[in-house]
């Protein structure tokens, strides 16, 4: 796979990410895709295989009434692509503990795609 193919898988992984569009984002993943997110080095969420990634994207998408994913540089390793990304997201709902509905968040973080057959096959968030 190019390193072209893989930032294509990419960007359009990111399209359908900003948009809510659970179902462009899931024909991009590999069947046993692999998710985990970092928050400060700790494991906040982990997910395998496609129908454990769709329901934590269902779960997700709730939380924002807006949110845009947008990469700010791109690295080719030989097994990977580390994105840094540039986040911004419009919370839908109150977090306990936490912001309230309408708290815009502002992020820096970087996003780990690994790719199997043309398909996305492990993405790791670390913020």
């Amino acid at each position: 796979m190019s390193n072209s193919d893989k930032q294509t898988l990419i960007d359009r992984y990111l399209i359908a990410y900003n948009s809510f569009d659970i179902g462009g984002m899931l024909a991009l993943l590999s069947p046993d895709v692999r998710f985990e997110n970092y928050s400060g080095g700790q494991l906040t969420a982990a997910t395998s295989g496609v129908d454990e990634f769709k329901q934590l994207a269902e779960q997700s998408k709730s939380l924002f009434s807006e949110r845009e994913q947008r990469i700010t540089k791109l690295t080719f390793n030989q097994d990977s692509v580390i994105a840094d990304i540039a986040y911004r997201g419009k919370l839908a709902a109150d977090i306990p503990d936490g912001p309230s509905a309408g708290t815009v968040l502002d992020l820096q973080g970087q996003s780990e795609f690994s790719f199997v057959g043309g398909q996305i096959s492990k993405i790791v968030d670390r913020s």
